[in-house]
């Protein structure tokens, strides 16, 4: 069997990590392994650098807002849902991939600081994440913004969750519609068993020890769409960009979900991270490669957004002239 791909700063991290063996996440509890999720953060990320706006917003949950401006006229959102196997992670160990998005789209984005398991096991993330896109849709004065649309993003559980959020606002809408989605090597289908699983599920940074911890102490229900999004039909999401890492354990999942929105005739970009690994997207100063990944995801999604906002303002006034009595 051939060895696949891997970039030389990947290797670099790799055999690093691989050398120090040092205690994993699945061996300490989730109380130390947040306190090393925000340890590693400093050591495998770059800094936020500078914005206009960075502030803490009091909503159904704690979030924070990241924006190039101060003032804004009403137009799209982008709302960030964090990774980290619903157990680990938070508004700090997303703070420099949020400003950067942020800063490149010319957008708000606003991050969402969900419930953790095990202390709130499934479906408190989804509840959460749902109820919060909803209260940002509403343009909420604590936001200071005015939301015209939603896009919709989030990596690893939170590209499970931004899926899942998706769904919800499909089939029963917010103030605001979604206009776009961006699962980023999404946890889509948490109850299955895919080739990549054991050929990456080791030695890769993100194991199968490790999954098989976080699904023990989240406790979702593997067949409800909630937990397993790949499992609902995706007919009548937005225009939808999936990326994926070829290293990943859980890429077959997210190609599985791309393939699932085209077949459900979603509007849909695949990008996979060719000789990267999963949490790319937070290693950017440990794996210096991967801010072309995300430079080039964003200006997919920059093109995206606006032929979907342009949809939508044409579409909503020629509703308005329909409305107008003749």
């Amino acid at each position: 069997m051939s060895h696949p791909f891997v970039r030389p700063d990947v290797r670099a991290l790799l055999d690093y990590l691989a050398e120090a063996r040092g205690s994993q996440m699945n061996d300490v509890g989730h109380v130390e392994a947040r306190q090393m999720a925000r340890s590693m953060m400093g050591l495998m990320d770059v800094e936020p650098g500078e914005l206009a706006v960075i502030r803490d917003v009091a909503g159904p949950v704690p979030l924070r807002l990241y924006d190039a401006r101060e003032h804004r006229l009403p137009g799209p959102a982008l709302v960030y849902f964090h990774g980290g196997g619903f157990v680990v992670g938070d508004l700090d160990t997303h703070e420099p991939v949020c400003a950067e998005i942020a800063r490149v789209l010319d957008l708000p984005v606003i991050s969402v600081d969900y419930r953790l398991a095990p202390e709130h096991p499934w479906p408190a993330a989804p509840d959460d994440c749902e109820a919060a896109t909803r209260w940002i849709a509403s343009s909420p004065a604590e936001l200071g913004r005015s939301v015209a649309s939603l896009i919709l993003a989030g990596d690893s559980a939170g590209g499970a969750l931004t899926i899942v959020t998706a769904l919800a606002l499909r089939d029963n809408p917010a103030a605001a519609p979604v206009i776009a989605q961006w699962p980023i090597y999404p946890a889509a289908d948490l109850g299955g068993r895919y080739r990549s699983y054991d050929v990456y599920g080791d030695g890769y940074f993100l194991t199968r020890d490790g999954m098989t911890w976080f699904n023990q102490c989240y406790q979702p229900d593997f067949l409800h769409w909630r937990a397993s999004p790949l499992r609902a039909d995706q007919a009548g999401l937005p225009p939808t960009l999936v990326v994926t890492a070829s290293l990943d354990p859980l890429v077959d999942q997210g190609r599985a979900y791309a393939a699932k929105c085209v077949a459900a005739g979603v509007t849909t970009v695949y990008r996979e991270a060719r000789g990267n690994i999963h949490g790319f997207l937070n290693m950017r100063r440990a794996i210096p490669s991967s801010q072309g990944d995300l430079l080039g995801c964003l200006n997919v999604l920059k093109a995206m957004i606006a032929e979907a906002e342009a949809d939508r303002v044409m579409t909503e006034a020629a509703a308005g002239a329909d409305a107008v009595p003749s």
